[in-house]
């Protein structure tokens, strides 16, 4: 398995009434989704609302995590201006160097 960070760019124009409307459909979806999406949450701009927002997420590839993206219901919605898929290579975590 490969470790994605999925970072989105919200539309922040229609941020706050997508949000509302999509969220508890949005939180069943990352349930549902909860064996590949292994954390996820908004992103913001120090003093300003929501401006996007990020996902961990194991997958074999690319695609399959393009395919989750898109089911998602804030995708959907509109709520996504962008959305950009990554290879993440962890190598620090909690105060520690990570074998390979």
């Amino acid at each position: 398995m490969t470790l994605f960070a999925v970072l989105f760019e919200d539309d922040r124009h229609h941020a706050a009434e997508i949000r509302q409307k999509y969220l508890e459909r949005h939180f069943d979806f990352l349930r549902a989704n909860a064996a590949r999406i292994k954390t996820a949450g908004p992103l913001s701009i120090e003093g300003e609302a929501f401006a996007g927002g990020l996902w961990l997420v194991e997958a074999q590839e690319a695609a399959e995590v393009d395919r989750l993206v898109k089911a998602d219901p804030f995708w959907s919605a509109g709520l996504r201006k962008s959305v950009q898929i990554l290879v993440w290579n962890r190598v620090f975590a909690d105060g520690a160097r990570l074998p390979r």
